[in-house]
């Protein structure tokens, strides 16, 4: 007689732990008949970016969705027109620019169309007097027109051959130009009538160098300016005029040199308004609105928003010193904690300046440290303590800050015996070659070494007893927009007491791609999962099926290695911490669409959930994802659970 046939495991949701929103923008205007009018717009990942027009007596909010919810989710890129108060908004990762026109709200956010085919993100956008709009793209730093008499698009193409990120301004003197970021900043002069454009100016040849600077921007007069560590110019037409004084920036116009917009714009009846609750990017949870008048006898107001969001996707899921499990979301960089039957999930707020999300944890001394983007930031939050976010030694969440200049996206971290931190990350934008930086909570110091391997970031960290090293896998992860120069990873090992390079090499391994994961398989062995995530992927590097390799390194061989099936699928969105322990000792994996199991002291896996892959998916499809069960972030095991996120959704698997 046959044994019944084991239903295959199911996967449940447990909640969305935060519902925050990214790219939060007041718009202040007028609409026809003079009246005050204060929007704003909001991305969020689940129900697409959003805008908000607020009665100014009551904070009262009527929310007007974008049409596509899925794919218009990163409104990076916003304006309300100086010329006639239409709000315009460039969308990601779709390409699209939406318009909502406050004299006409019944019409709501409308769908203007694609801007550019060859297009994903918005950077900037910037008016000219004819009431074009003109708009920055990623990659390859594109420029559009939209013309708004005759609702059609002009594309004028590449403005770099080698920079992704452009930022255009107009002034009113009909002169166009805009700032091309991250590798060598520079400005270029723009022909509006042709798009002939040229590079003008001084240029940021070494982007670490602090002295070298470039700020542009719209004056007061409503020309254009540059003010740098060469000299201060006004730009005319196609040329640049060196002047003795710059002008204040005129408000209500985008800051191509920060998240915002320059100084707040003026409403009628002297009003201006400020988010009082805005992180950087106004990433969080903005509620709270001060409206303040430049009468200085009449009285300042708050008004409490009553916008309503949908949720953030979420980047981290690791288990707390208490036995719940804490995490991260993206944009808003909340952190979380959950109760393992998902009874209980609760946001915690901001632990960090860095708003961008969380890559990493680890646990030290019953305390909970996270390195987060931007910046590679260091935060520490104690759950036996209140909460009170801030930067002081009596704050919790506490932010520590960076361990040095360099570092960007802390793909790992981790705690040695001798109670430090250790943090792999990879660099700034514009940059190449990633950090291993370590810091000291008891004393506060910390050092930081770059590049151990050339044009490479470390992407895993792993401490092995038996040697009293640290095991480093290598991406070939560059800063954002930065060209990838290599393509294959690599292994070290680090001395910690020393501080210094023991050994770095590929093990024999032959097109060896990014090393993602480390974990320990006993006696001394060790599981590295080998390959790359979206995000990896999205710089230009040839997508790779994921490698199971098991390597012995103290003999620093390769004791197994296989690929995994090629419907597991890629790996998840980042790539990071895909190989859990679980329950009897055995080690599982997951890929974004495949949770399986490794056999001991083998590369064989047993297959335990699975999700159709489909082949050609969106490689940004995280960012927007409306997919019903596919793995975006790994989470840990706990007794039979595995944790996983699903977009903005906490969920789990009863493992067999």
């Amino acid at each position: 007689m046959s044994r019944p046939t084991q239903p295959p495991p199911v996967a449940r949701d447990l909640g969305i732990p935060v519902r925050g929103v990214s790219w939060a923008r007041l718009h202040p205007g007028r609409t026809a008949d003079g009246r005050a009018s204060l929007l704003a717009s909001m991305s969020q990942n689940h129900g697409g970016l959003f805008v908000i027009d607020i009665d100014l007596a009551t904070g009262r909010c009527r929310q007007h969705a974008v049409h596509d919810q899925v794919n218009s989710t990163f409104s990076a890129a916003s304006y309300r027109s100086l010329l006639t108060g239409i709000l315009y908004i460039a969308s990601g990762w779709d390409a699209h620019l939406h318009r909502f026109d406050a004299n006409h709200p019944e019409r709501g956010l409308e769908d203007l169309g694609k801007y550019d085919p060859e297009a994903t993100a918005p950077n900037g956008l910037g008016e000219t007097p004819d009431g074009r709009i003109w708009i920055g793209t990623y990659p390859h730093a594109r420029l559009t027109a939209f013309d708004p008499a005759t609702g059609k698009f002009a594309n004028f193409g590449a403005l770099d051959a080698t920079d992704n990120y452009l930022y255009p301004l107009g002034g009113d003197d009909g002169s166009l130009a805009a700032i091309v970021k991250f590798i060598r900043p520079h400005l270029v002069v723009i022909d509006p009538r042709t798009g002939e454009h040229r590079e003008a100016g001084p240029a940021v040849t070494e982007v670490t160098d602090k002295a070298q600077f470039l700020k542009f921007y719209k004056g007061t007069d409503r020309r254009l300016y540059l003010d740098s560590h060469a000299g201060r110019f006004r730009v005319d037409g196609m040329n640049l005029t060196p002047v003795d004084e710059l002008p204040a920036p005129l408000p209500g116009i985008h800051a191509t040199y920060k998240h915002a917009y320059q100084a707040p714009a003026e409403m009628p009846g002297g009003w201006t308004a400020h988010l009082l609750d805005e992180y950087p990017n106004g990433t969080g949870t903005p509620r709270s609105v001060l409206l303040a008048n430049s009468n200085p006898l009449i009285p300042s107001r708050t008004l409490t928003l009553d916008w309503v969001g949908g949720g953030s996707n979420l980047h981290l899921i690791q288990p707390g010193p208490d036995g719940d499990l804490y995490g991260s979301s993206y944009m808003p960089n909340h952190l979380f904690r959950a109760s393992p039957d998902g009874q209980r999930i609760e946001d915690l707020g901001t632990h960090t300046f860095a708003m961008g999300e969380a890559y990493s944890l680890a646990l030290l001394d019953g305390k909970i440290y996270l390195g987060s983007y931007p910046e590679a930031r260091l935060s520490v939050y104690d759950p036996a303590r209140p909460r009170h976010f801030g930067t002081g030694p009596g704050d919790n969440p506490r932010d520590l800050g960076r361990l040095d200049a360099i570092g960007f996206r802390p793909n790992a971290l981790i705690s040695t015996p001798d109670g430090r931190l250790w943090m792999g990350a990879s660099p700034d934008y514009g940059l190449t070659g990633g950090t291993l930086a370590w810091y000291d909570p008891r004393t506060g110091a910390k050092k930081s070494h770059r590049a151990i391997v050339p044009a490479t970031t470390p992407a895993s960290l792993l401490y092995l007893p038996e040697l009293k090293q640290v095991l480093v896998g290598f991406s070939i992860e560059a800063g954002t927009g930065v060209p990838i120069t290599r393509l294959d990873g690599a292994f070290a090992l680090w001395d910690p007491a020393k501080d210094e390079l023991v050994w770095a090499g590929d093990l024999g391994l032959a097109d060896l791609a990014d090393v993602t994961t480390l974990l320990p398989a006993g006696h001394g062995l060790v599981y590295a999962l080998i390959g790359r995530g979206d995000h990896i992927l999205t710089a230009g590097p040839p997508e790779v099926r994921p490698r199971l390799a098991l390597i012995d390194p103290a003999r620093r061989a390769v004791v197994a290695e296989s690929y995994l099936p090629a419907d597991f699928g890629p790996l998840s969105w980042h790539g990071l911490f895909c190989l859990r322990a679980g329950p009897d000792g055995a080690i599982y994996g997951a890929t974004g669409y495949c949770l399986f199991r490794i056999r001991p002291g083998t590369c064989e896996v047993e297959r335990i959930w699975q999700k159709v892959y489909q082949e050609k998916r969106d490689t940004l499809v995280w960012l927007n994802s409306a997919h019903a069960d596919q793995i975006d972030v790994v989470g840990p095991i706990v007794g039979r659970e595995f944790y996983f996120a699903t977009g903005w959704r906490l969920r789990s698997i009863t493992l067999p």
